[in-house]
């Protein structure tokens, strides 16, 4: 396969659904004259035109609600927010109104928008610009949840959220876009809510979703060295959980560690860890481990923010943790 960006995989996924459909349209701050501020949006707006590639003021509790009224009329927006921080400014449209309209309305309305852009860290942002909020938005009954690891996984389940009657909070990562990696020409879509077992292993069960993927399959790669076959999961979809995925896995390999760059409290890996201690027991010689991201808001300095984040060292340590415990 060809190899291509994260950002090319991004674009690719909605050229191809916006020229076979054209209801489907593209709204954020810079998206059509600057072609995105990550140049996700690269050459759109030459193809597609401004009534469909539209800039939109700095208002995103603005431009998010014109969203969400034009799907509500038939048309398919996908928003753009330049980052997930921003889009605190519009959680009032998007979990009181996009997440509640077909309930609200008695089936009668959809919310077929997409709302992406890039969350978490992307190095030396401070805490105001630097936030996950997967499992903000992973909590509200309405809304579906991606967070995508690599561009093919990407192109997969963009095109599969773009098409999906429901709102979809689509999540990317600054430090991602420009990362290359295999993506099939032929065209494609992923299943929303199915999880990847991205490598097999015996020994324990290593799961992850998002850029923290990195981290996890550098760590595996480490403990293979050693004779510990790691078994790696990426959820992919954080709204719905591949619960059954996870729960197989753990009844093989016995053993449990979640790798999350989120504050602790609240975590998509506090609600993974819940139900593989309901559902799978029997089958754990050890306790579940989190590796999560500090319990403050993300420091400025490159020094403190290696300490915040999870890494290889700190996912192999738990790892020989869950390993070697003492019976």
């Amino acid at each position: 396969m060809r190899e291509i960006q994260f950002r090319e995989a991004l674009r690719e996924a909605m050229n191809e659904e916006m020229r076979k459909d054209d209801t489907i349209l593209l709204m954020g701050e810079e998206v059509a004259e600057y072609n995105g501020a990550y140049k996700v949006s690269q050459g759109m707006l030459d193809e597609f035109g401004a009534k469909r590639i539209i800039d939109t003021p700095i208002s995103e509790l603005g431009f998010a609600g014109i969203a969400i009224g034009a799907g509500m009329n038939g048309l398919k927006p996908i928003v753009e927010f330049m980052t997930f921080n921003f889009s605190l400014v519009a959680i009032d449209q998007i979990i009181n109104g996009a997440a509640k309209l077909m309930s609200m309305s008695g089936g009668q309305f959809s919310s077929p928008v997409v709302f992406r852009g890039p969350t978490g860290n992307a190095g030396m942002l401070s805490s105001q610009h630097s936030q996950c909020f997967e499992n903000w938005y992973a909590n509200c009954p309405g809304l579906k949840v991606i967070v995508p690891s690599n561009p093919a996984d990407a192109k997969g389940l963009l095109k599969s959220a773009i098409i999906d009657p429901d709102p979809v909070i689509f999540m990317e990562s600054e430090l991602m876009y420009g990362d290359k990696g295999p993506v099939p020409e032929e065209t494609y879509y992923i299943e929303i809510g199915k999880a990847k077992v991205v490598k097999e292993g015996t020994d324990v069960t290593l799961v992850g979703f998002g850029k923290i993927m990195k981290v996890v399959i550098a760590a595996a790669a480490e403990l293979e060295k050693e004779g510990i076959h790691a078994e790696i999961i990426d959820l992919r979809t954080v709204r719905p959980i591949d619960y059954p995925c996870i729960l197989e896995s753990v009844k093989k390999t016995n053993r449990l560690v979640i790798v999350e760059e989120s504050w602790p409290l609240g975590s998509i890996a506090t609600e993974v860890a819940f139900k593989v201690q309901k559902d799978a027991f029997d089958y754990l010689d050890a306790p579940i481990l989190r590796i999560m991201g500090g319990d403050v808001p993300l420091p400025y300095a490159p020094t403190l923010i290696q300490e915040y984040l999870p890494n290889p060292e700190k996912v192999i340590k738990a790892v020989k943790e869950v390993m070697y415990v003492k019976k």
